[in-house]
């Protein structure tokens, strides 16, 4: 037996360099248990979030709900039953009447509110990602500043904007056209901040590189190249862009006057209006409302699957 021998058991370790108590022959550990009271935590922690996520579920979808519920009914049961389950059903001779109104002047608010959107939000995003992707992959003096006044811009409301932009129109004569609803909603501060950030994590400066090394300009390794990469957050910027302009009331309020160029949101408005004067049932305008709120649904459920990942691109950021 050698000298070290001692020296070792004197220790208390073990020749084989396992700790002391372990096994003989390198044989597998007891796994160690977590403690009670972690486990414990964990699923305390886990009710507690669900119990906050359903109870703001229910917030949000309750009013879709009643909403639904109340545009089955015929006009004579609106508030007739109970307020949240059917009854007198009546749904698609509503919508055969909604769009019957005043010569079907409904559709015209609908085909309004889907120009602004889809041109407003198509647009909008262009000019969003060309920024973004600028301010995220070009060196160039004021860059800080540039992107510190974009951040700047998305804590100003936009309600704040609203009379300037009148008078400005009101100078220019765009007043009452589509031009006054359109050029305001190309632009969006918080769509250029995530398309910035998207730019710089999705889109590897050595592809740009090797772009311009392959003979490529500028324009083309951004159309071609950096817009194909980017795709998942255009989808986000898209549907934050469509929502908000579907939903925009003060700006089209005070900037139309032709009934003719109103978007949805606004007739809707107009007819709760004359509810009170008895020109027109509330029925009406809750069945209008219910429609209003499908082409917000179908858009979420259609690109869905491309939100999800711009979101969770965004995120590793």
């Amino acid at each position: 037996m050698s000298a070290a021998a001692p020296a070792l058991a004197d220790a208390g370790a073990r020749p084989d360099g396992a700790a002391p108590g372990a096994p003989a022959g390198g044989g597998p550990r007891r796994a160690v248990r977590p403690r009670r009271d972690t486990v414990e935590s964990t699923v305390g922690s886990r009710v507690l979030v669900t119990g906050v996520l359903v109870l703001t579920s229910v917030y949000f979808l309750l009013p879709l709900w009643w909403l639904l519920v109340a545009a089955t009914k015929d006009a004579g049961h609106t508030f007739a039953g109970s307020p949240l389950w059917f009854s007198h059903f009546d749904l698609f001779g509503n919508i055969a009447d909604l769009f019957a109104y005043k010569g079907g002047i409904f559709a015209l608010w609908l085909g309004n509110a889907g120009l602004y959107s889809i041109v407003g939000a198509g647009v909008g995003t262009l000019v969003a990602a060309a920024t973004g992707y600028a301010v995220a992959k070009y060196e160039f003096p004021g860059r800080r500043t540039l992107f510190a006044v974009v951040l700047g811009a998305v804590l100003v409301p936009k309600v704040l904007f609203t009379l300037p932009l009148f008078l400005m129109f009101s100078q220019v004569g765009i007043v009452n056209t589509y031009l006054a609803v359109l050029l305001p909603s190309i632009v969006s501060p918080f769509g250029v901040y995530l398309a910035r950030i998207f730019a710089a994590s999705s889109v590897p400066d050595e592809v740009i590189e090797a772009a311009r090394l392959d003979g490529a300009n500028e324009g083309r390794i951004f159309f071609r190249v950096s817009l194909r990469m980017m795709s998942p957050a255009l989808v986000t910027i898209f549907l934050f862009q469509f929502v908000e302009i579907w939903n925009n009331f003060l700006l089209p309020s005070q900037v139309l006057i032709d009934e003719q160029l109103k978007p949805v949101t606004v007739g809707l408005v107009s007819w709760n209006a004359l509810v009170q004067s008895g020109q027109i049932e509330r029925h009406m305008v809750l069945v209008g409302a219910f429609v209003a709120v499908v082409p917000l649904i179908v858009a979420f459920l259609s690109l869905q699957r491309f939100w999800r990942s711009g979101l969770a691109t965004g995120a590793v950021k």
